[in-house]
This record gives structure tokens, sequence and C-alpha cells, in this order.
């Protein structure tokens, strides 16, 4: 595998962002020539399937402005500093669903842009949900849609839902819960 590394030679920061940093680096590929790499670092995040009591799925629907459209997602949140993984699960679930989790089980560790960002997402079951208080940001604007899984994962493959995260999620809700 080491025949296919590259080495870094120098690195340039370019921008730094309220929820990321871009660089610009200067590799020396396997072949000895040189080449230029620009990425986004994210602090990481995670995305969860919330089972609301009725065994429906805590779907939302949000409007993405990279993409100029509302898209049907699982709830998801990027980690604040010093924050635990299970602590960002039961901040971002509560705050885009108003739910709390008596039970979260991790599933998966994701990179969801690997050509271009070192940003890793955890996926998490979060079961047991229990109504809590609903504590959106200020610049959150999220419509639940409680959704059947069978429903959900149509959506999937007919090209409903395109958000990666949401698609791994509802394949691991589909291979966990049926």
């Amino acid at each position: 595998m080491s025949e296919l590394k590259e080495s870094q030679l120098s690195s340039t920061h370019i921008f730094t962002g309220k929820l990321l940093d871009i660089w610009s680096d200067e590799v020396r590929l396997p072949n000895g020539k040189t080449s230029v790499r620009e990425y986004i670092r994210h602090p990481g995040a995670v995305v969860m399937i919330p089972v609301l009591p009725d065994r429906r799925i805590a779907l939302i629907r949000q409007f993405r402005y990279p993409v100029g459209q509302v898209e049907i997602e699982l709830p998801a949140g990027k980690i604040d500093p010093g924050e635990s993984l299970e602590e960002t699960v039961q901040r971002e679930l509560q705050e885009e669903t108003g739910y709390g989790s008596g039970k979260i089980t991790r599933l998966a560790e994701i990179h969801p842009c690997i050509g271009y960002s070192d940003e890793r997402m955890w996926v998490y079951l979060a079961e047991e949900l229990e109504a809590a208080e609903v504590k959106t940001d200020d610049d959150e604007f999220i419509e639940m849609m409680p959704t059947p899984l069978e429903q959900a994962t149509g959506m999937v493959w007919n090209g409903e839902i395109t958000d990666v995260k949401t698609i791994i999620g509802l394949l691991w809700a589909k291979r966990l819960l049926t």
C-alpha cells in the first residue's frame, strides 16, 4: 500500500470559516512528480437513525443552500469542541427532533467526501426515544417527517433521498430493524 502514498511538501491554509477550513497542499506523488491537493478540514459529525416509539424513523426536511433545495435527511450535526460523540448525538437529536434517546448504538464510521474533505461521521441508532424540548439553532429551520422504514428505503431507491449519510443510515436501519 505504501507505493500509493503521497507525501506533503508544503501546506497553505486558504480559509477559516465558522464550520470548516480550506487547505491547499503540494504533494509528491508515488511516481516522483508533484501535484496540488485542495481539501476541507471538518470537525466531524454524527448522524442518528431515530426510531420513534411507533417504529417509524424520524426523518427531517430542511433547505440545503449548497444544492438549493429541500432535502430529506436523517438528523445529524457537527461535533462541538470538547464534546463526546454520545453528547453530540443527544444534543443534535434534541435540537432536530425534540427527542432524547435512552439507548444509542454506534453502527459505523463513514467518510462522506474523501475526494476533498477529511470529514468523518459516526452513524448511531437511537432507540427508546422520549419527548424533550426542541432546541433548534437560530439559523436552522427543520420539519420532522416520521416515516415507516419501508417507505424511507423506497425513497432511497426511487431517488427521492440523495443525501449520502441518510442513504447509508437507512440501509443500516433496514439491515438491523427488519
